[in-house]
């Protein structure tokens, strides 16, 4: 697999590499991330390389990340070559409560602010970055419809949403013969599988194209990280404020999944973020996965994890370690129940362990016999 191995995303026709440069790192506005010369070499390795997949928001760096790609892309003439994508929702005015959401006004404001600082009249993929628990369905549908037609987006997908919003709304758009979303963009990595139980099976269903962001866990499954002494901690991203509020990655749990992701890495010889970014790019329903990188060599190595395939015994270390919790009512969606369902040994499917019943009546009969003749 290469940059260059392009993938259609959902069902469209747009074709994507399978590593989208996520560019949430360019600009030090928040504190931490790349300056404009470090940014430019980041951006110069993926395109050289055959990549042509460009994630980035409004609100990434407070839009420097916007102004810098607009800059670089521009500069080299990139524009047709490139699929570009940003996204809307966050609140850019706090005094201005329709300066955020996922309203009509509010999309209409963020997109023509993405479209000067990008320096273009498109965007060829539009993402609603986080379900607002306010706007309904029905108007997002009918203006990303609108900005179709309008010619200023060509696709649109959304992030971070329940399962059930992405399925009403692409059902709606079906049945009203509007645009349809193709991309899908969620948290998904060794340490968060939570997204297998819903959002992937939808996104196969519906024909979404699945585009995980931090596959390697905002870091956490780099190797930098050790449970003893917790090396590492309060640098980057993981103890920052404006992600604290998301999720504690120092947890027994993930601590576990990195101690089998560091003895897989040891037998391949392969960096840990590469093995752990190569298990997302070839999980079932992937299309593209977000990578980021703060410096041209963490690209590289990024882009080299995927060169090599993670042998299945050692791919079901990392899938046994990294295991979601079985909870009702996905445990009625597993083999046991499912036999009972198709009539595969029903009997035996309840049995407690180690009391399975003989299924067929003449077993039965044989082994009442037998019970008789001891007596």
């Amino acid at each position: 697999m290469s940059l260059k191995q392009y993938v259609t995303l959902g069902r469209s026709g747009l074709r994507v590499s399978p590593l989208a440069l996520g560019t949430m790192t360019f600009g030090t506005e928040w504190g931490w991330g790349s300056e404009p010369a470090v940014a430019r070499q980041v951006f110069d390795g993926y395109i050289e390389q055959g990549g042509n997949f460009i994630d980035t928001a409004d609100g990434y760096t407070n839009g420097k990340s916007e102004e810098l790609l607009g800059h670089f892309i521009a500069e080299r003439g990139l524009r047709e070559r490139l699929v570009l994508a940003t996204k809307f929702t966050f609140n850019a005015d706090p005094a201005n409560p329709n300066a955020g959401g996922n309203g009509r006004k509010n999309i209409y404001r963020a997109l023509e602010g993405s479209l000067r600082r990008l320096k273009t009249d498109y965007i060829d993929l539009y993402w609603m970055h986080v379900w607002d628990m306010v706007t309904p369905v029905e108007e997002i549908l009918s203006t990303m419809n609108d900005l179709v037609r309008a010619g200023k987006i060509r696709h649109f997908g959304f992030s971070d949403v329940p399962a059930w919003y992405v399925a009403r709304a692409q059902t709606l758009a079906e049945k009203e013969g509007k645009e349809r979303l193709i991309g899908l963009q969620l948290e998904y990595s060794l340490i968060e599988r939570n997204i297998e139980r819903e959002h992937i099976p939808v996104a196969q269903e519906l024909g979404i194209g699945l585009c995980p962001w931090s596959p390697l866990g905002g870091g956490f499954l780099t190797g930098k990280y050790r449970r003893e002494g917790n090396t590492g901690r309060g640098e980057g991203r993981l103890d920052a404020a404006k992600f604290s509020q998301l999720t504690d990655r120092f947890t027994e749990h993930n601590w576990r999944v990195s101690d089998a992701l560091l003895e897989v890495a040891k037998q391949l010889n392969k960096k840990p973020a590469q093995v752990a970014l190569n298990w997302v790019a070839r999980q079932p329903g992937i299309t593209s996965t977000i990578i980021g990188a703060s410096n041209i060599a963490q690209l590289q190595d990024n882009l080299n994890a995927l060169e090599f395939t993670i042998p299945a015994e050692l791919r079901k270390r990392l899938d046994d370690a990294s295991a979601i919790e079985r909870f009702h009512p996905y445990t009625f969606f597993e083999a046991g129940i499912q036999n009972r369902v198709r009539g595969e040994n029903p009997v035996s499917a309840w049995a407690p362990a180690g009391r399975q019943p003989d299924a067929s009546p003449e077993k039965s009969a044989e082994k009442a016999k037998a019970n008789a003749a001891e007596k």
